[in-house]
Parts: C-alpha cells; sequence; structure tokens
C-alpha cells in the first residue's frame, strides 16, 4: 500500500495467481492502487489478472480492474503456447508504450482494446492486446524484462513519467 512503485509479475495460472492475492490479502490495495492512479506495472499473467476472468481457470474471478475476460490464443496454426519476438504497435499519443518487439510467452490474452485505456496491439495468429496504460498503470502481455533495449526503455519510460505524475 506504500510502495511507490509497485510490479504485479506474471509467471503462472490464472487460478493460482488469484488464490496468491487472496491469501495475502492483496486483492483490496491493488483495485484501490489503480483507481488512485498509483504507479503500477503488470507483467504478463499481471495484466491477465487485472481482467475480470480467464478461460485459463474457469470460475475464478479476476482483479476486475478492466471489465473483459482473457481468452485462449487462437493462434491459427501457429505454435502456442508463443516464445518469441512479436512487433508491439503502439497508438502515437502513448505516455510509455512505442511501436517496436518485444518478447512473449503466452497462451492467453486479452482480445481487444479495453474501454478508458490505450492500447498497443500485436498479432500471433490473430490480433491481441500487446500492452494498455491508463495513467500511472502500464501493463504489458510482453515481458519487458526480456525485451533488450525495448524493455528498458519501456520501463525508463514508466518509472520517469511516474515520478513526474508523483511530484505533481
Amino acid at each position: 500500500e506504500r510502495a511507490e512503485y509497485l510490479v504485479l509479475p506474471g509467471v503462472g495460472a490464472f487460478g493460482a495467481g488469484m488464490s496468491v492475492l487472496e491469501r495475502l490479502e492483496l486483492v483490496r490495495p491493488l483495485r484501490e492502487r489503480i483507481a488512485q492512479n498509483r504507479s503500477t506495472l503488470a507483467i504478463c499473467l499481471g495484466m491477465q489478472l487485472l481482467c475480470t476472468s480467464s478461460e485459463e481457470t474457469p470460475g475464478v474471478n479476476g482483479l476486475g480492474v478492466i471489465d473483459a475476460p482473457i481468452r485462449r490464443l487462437q493462434a491459427h496454426g501457429l505454435r502456442t503456447p508463443q516464445f518469441g519476438w512479436n512487433r508491439v504497435n503502439a497508438p502515437a499519443d502513448a505516455s510509455y508504450l512505442r511501436s517496436g518487439y518485444a518478447y512473449y510467452a503466452n497462451s492467453f490474452c486479452l482480445q481487444a482494446e479495453p474501454s478508458g485505456w490505450r492500447a498497443a496491439m500485436t498479432t500471433h495468429g490473430e490480433s491481441f492486446v500487446a500492452a494498455i496504460e491508463r495513467g500511472a498503470c502500464l501493463a504489458c502481455q510482453f515481458h519487458p524484462e526480456l525485451s533488450g533495449a525495448y524493455g528498458s526503455e519501456l520501463l525508463t519510460r514508466w518509472i520517469a513519467v511516474s515520478r513526474e505524475n508523483q511530484s505533481c
């Protein structure tokens, strides 16, 4: 609750991730933090946990910060899970996101830009959300920490813009 910056990491399964957040009593603080526009970065599964639910674990509710479900990636003959580099196509008016190449490791995805968020898109058999941003919250389906210079620059922008917003 007091962290200047918070990273909700992502490796694992939706149901197990939500179970840990519930057991550690982190669901309410995470929802409040994002509602208060405090610096939060969600990566891969972390981004998926922001949504209402996931086909990966039917019947388990997510954080519900994003009013949309996570769906199985429809790769249409391509390998799933996806492991590798994909192009991120970012909107010109994004604060953090830029177009470039990022590293992905996923079988599930957010299929469309959620209302109230700016989205960068990518394609692996189908178009899906690569990353979203709103205020001080950045959520990436890809792994910026594994995405070389592109990921490093994204993380640097997130910290810099977050720092500017905190000093206002």
